[in-house]
C-alpha cells in the first residue's frame, strides 16, 4: 500500500517527535495538519512551551528565527527557505542603529515582522495582537521609535497617544486593497461586520468596524452574534474562520489580499523538511541572546481583547 503524503507527515511526526505549527495564513492544506494555528504571538508561545524536539513552522523566515531564539535547544525547519517577510526586509539593523543614534533616549520597539539581528537592538517587541499593550507598558515620558510598520505604528499612536517615530516601513499585501474596493464589497453586502487589520493604510482602517489581530478576529466571530463578515487582511484567514463558524458568511474585502511568501509552503516541501531537516533556522548565540530579551517582553504582555 502506498501512503499519501499526509500519512506520510504523520509518521515522520511521531518518529521525530516533530510538532507543526502553521500561520493563519497558511493555505487550508497546511492548516488542516498543522498540530497548532495561530498568529504571530500565540506561535510564538507554542513555540517557546511545546516538549517537542522539532518545529516545522509553517510561515515565514521571521516566525522561524523567532521559534529559534525562544526554543535555542529544538530543530527549526522552515519548509522553503525562500519565504521571507518583504516588511521584515525593509529595515536593517544598521537603519536601527543610525535611528537610535538620532533619538538616543527613545525606547524602541519593534515589530515582530522584523529581522533576528533588528530584534537584537530594540527594547522591546510587539505583535499586532499587543502592540497597544506593549507601548502603554512604557514610561509615559519616553519617546517610542517604532519600526518597521508605519501602518500598526499609526494604529498604536492614535490609540496610545503617545510620542512615537515611525519607520516608513508596510506591508505590501495589506496596501494592494484600497478603501474604495472595501467600499464596494460594504455596499453589496451591508449588513456585514467589517474587521481589518492594522497592517493596513489608513483609508482602509476607516472604512472598519473593528481593527483586530488574525487571533482577535477568530474570537471576535467566534463570540459575534452577527452573520456576515468582510474580511480585510490575508485571504489564508477566510479558511480558519469559515471552519470554526460554519453558519456564518465571510467576504475577502479585497481579492488582491495575497501574501505570495505565505503560500509558497506546500505539502510536499513539510514532507521534504521532515525527511531532509530542511532548512534548518538557527540564530547566532549572540544575536538569539540579546533577542530574547525583547521578545520575553513580547509573550508575557497580554493583548487586548
Amino acid at each position: 500500500m502506498t501512503l499519501s503524503i499526509i500519512e506520510k507527515i504523520n509518521n515522520l511526526k511521531k518518529e521525530k517527535n516533530a510538532v507543526i505549527l502553521a500561520h493563519n495564513y497558511q493555505s487550508a492544506e497546511i492548516q488542516d495538519i498543522a498540530d497548532f494555528t495561530g498568529d504571530s504571538l500565540e506561535l510564538s508561545r507554542k513555540a517557546a512551551s511545546t516538549s517537542a524536539d522539532v518545529i516545522v513552522f509553517c510561515g515565514v523566515l521571521f516566525m522561524a528565527e523567532t521559534a529559534s531564539i525562544l526554543s535555542p535547544n529544538k530543530t527549526v525547519l522552515l519548509p522553503d527557505k525562500t519565504a521571507g517577510c518583504p516588511m521584515a526586509d525593509m529595515i536593517t539593523a544598521e537603519q536601527l542603529a543610525e535611528l537610535k543614534e538620532k533619538y538616543p533616549d527613545a525606547v524602541v520597539v519593534c515589530y515582530v515582522n522584523s529581522s533576528a539581528e533588528v530584534k537584537a537592538i530594540s527594547d522591546y517587541c510587539c505583535t499586532s495582537s499587543n502592540a497597544v499593550n506593549v507601548v502603554d507598558s512604557i514610561d509615559a515620558k519616553k519617546k517610542i521609535i517604532f519600526v518597521p510598520d508605519k501602518n500598526l505604528g499609526e494604529f498604536v499612536k492614535q490609540k496610545t497617544g503617545r510620542n512615537m517615530v515611525l519607520w516608513p516601513g508596510y506591508c505590501p499585501t495589506h496596501i494592494f486593497a484600497t478603501a474604495d474596493d472595501v467600499k464596494k464589497i460594504q455596499a453589496a453586502h451591508p449588513a456585514a461586520v467589517t474587521l481589518a487589520h492594522p497592517e493596513c493604510p489608513r483609508p482602509v482602517r476607516d472604512c472598519a468596524d473593528e481593527l483586530l489581530s488574525t487571533g482577535q478576529m477568530l474570537k471576535f466571530v467566534h463570540s459575534s452574534d452577527k452573520k456576515e463578515f468582510i474580511i480585510a487582511t490575508e485571504i489564508g484567514i477566510l479558511y480558519t474562520l469559515q471552519k470554526q463558524n460554519p453558519e456564518k458568511t465571510f467576504y475577502p474585502a479585497s481579492e488582491k489580499f495575497v501574501c505570495p511568501n505565505m503560500k509558497k509552503i506546500t505539502l510536499e516541501k513539510v514532507l521534504f523538511a521532515l525527511e531532509d531537516n530542511k532548512y534548518v533556522i538557527k540564530v547566532p548565540y549572540d544575536v538569539a541572546q540579546k533577542a530574547k530579551k525583547a521578545l520575553d517582553r513580547m509573550v508575557t504582555v497580554l493583548p487586548k481583547g
